[in-house]
């Protein structure tokens, strides 16, 4: 159910922008050498996936086939579409935006054809719309079509390999996020990861941009944000040390936690040496609580690590406010019907910050919501007025058209 919505809503996405473009993509070519690396990596990822469902099906490994086909579809949405958003809203058809369609489109058109027989249904209703309506030439229905051939000329391992790790850095990044209790619309200094390899800048500005962190460092040092409170575990050590149980909780509560978690991690035991005697431990006989330097909160999981520096500066407060201002102020336009075009009058009051961080960031917040005048104040008569608890300042705001 969650993967057929999520294809019915990019299949819709794409429909609604089309639509108000008029874009026709018969009329135009897929131009591979001028597509952005997102287009590439989602091309790339497209090629791999029938690939990977041919040899699935060829093999009758029906739920593999079909759980590849959830996984592509969620990264198409959740990934691609959501980080591409804008490409689509520009006025004018520039070479970006016409990109940005034909590369949906292109996915959209091999998609439903390698789910058809999957969800023969609402692959053929997706069909009739997406590639019937603009080619009547096409065949009559998608499951009279070939099953979609993949050019192994459009998979590029490096290009996946890279995207797979600035997904496991955001999912991480977003994780930490979520404990530390930080929005995401508040600004952080700094990232430290530790990976099996670093990315190149392109990939490394998406990780920021996503994660809005000013900087992002790759360093083998990222474990020593991490410590480990060990304690025995009784039901098991207790049988076999007995006596030496309280001694081996007072060793273990001073010994390198990151040590014996890195040597349990290697499959191998841990060794005490109590009173002249050898204590064998494995993972076990162990239990242990992660702990973080504070300031610092770490998340991990297999060989990625990954730190935010949650320590906030009055300049990253700010900045956090404002773009929470301008979060709130778009909902508002929303809110009052007004068109995405709509040239607005803004109007504030009723709390001294808020008023002193807009009066500071007038041009910044002007620009982002598209106002023509920002007024401290009540708001006039016609406008759409609201009250806001902006990370515990309560404000009122005012827009009108």
């Amino acid at each position: 159910r969650k993967f057929m919505g999520t294809l019915w809503n990019t299949y819709a996405f794409y429909i609604l922008y089309a639509n108000i473009d008029k874009f026709d993509p018969s009329k135009y070519k897929l131009k591979y050498d001028k597509l952005s690396v997102m287009d590439k990596w989602i091309l790339s990822r497209l090629n791999t996936l029938v690939k990977t469902v041919d040899v699935h099906l060829e093999n009758y490994r029906i739920t593999e086939a079909g759980r590849a086909i959830q996984d592509f579809t969620d990264e198409l949405s959740n990934w691609y579409v959501r980080r591409n958003r804008e490409r689509f809203w520009g006025n004018e058809m520039e070479q970006d935006k016409i990109n940005a369609y034909m590369t949906l489109f292109t996915v959209l058109d091999t998609l439903v054809k390698v789910s058809a027989p999957f969800i023969p249904f609402m692959a053929e209703e997706i069909y009739q719309n997406l590639v019937r309506s603009i080619d009547p030439q096409a065949p009559e229905s998608v499951h009279l079509c070939d099953f979609p051939l993949y050019n192994e000329e459009m998979i590029d391992r490096e290009l996946e390999k890279n995207m797979d790790l600035v997904l496991k850095i955001v999912v991480l990044g977003r994780a930490g996020r979520n404990e530390a209790n930080v929005k995401t619309r508040q600004p952080l200094s700094k990232m430290l990861v530790k990976a099996g390899f670093q990315l190149p800048d392109m990939f490394v500005d998406v990780i920021k941009d996503e994660l809005n962190v000013k900087e992002v460092i790759f360093t083998h040092e990222a474990d020593k944000f991490i410590d480990y409170k060990l304690k025995p575990q009784l039901k098991t050590v207790g049988p076999k040390y007995g006596k030496l149980v309280p001694k081996i909780g007072k060793t273990l509560s001073e010994v390198n936690g990151v040590e014996v978690v890195s040597t349990f991690k290697k499959g191998e035991s841990y060794f005490l040496d109590i009173d002249g005697q050898k204590v064998e431990l494995t993972e076990e006989d162990v239990l242990i609580e992660e702990t973080h330097k504070e300031g610092y909160i770490t998340t991990s999981e297999n060989d990625v690590t990954v730190v935010l520096d949650i320590n906030l500066t009055p300049e990253l407060v700010e900045e956090g406010f404002v773009r929470e201002i301008i979060s709130k102020i778009q909902v508002m336009r929303k809110e009052a019907g007004f068109e995405v075009q709509d040239r607005i009058e803004f109007y504030y009051c009723n709390n001294d910050r808020i008023v002193e961080i807009i009066n500071k960031n007038k041009t910044l917040i002007a620009d982002e919501i598209l106002a023509n005048n920002m007024v401290e104040g009540k708001g006039t008569e016609g406008s759409y007025i609201k009250e806001w608890n902006i990370n515990g300042e309560k404000v009122e705001f005012a827009v009108k058209r």
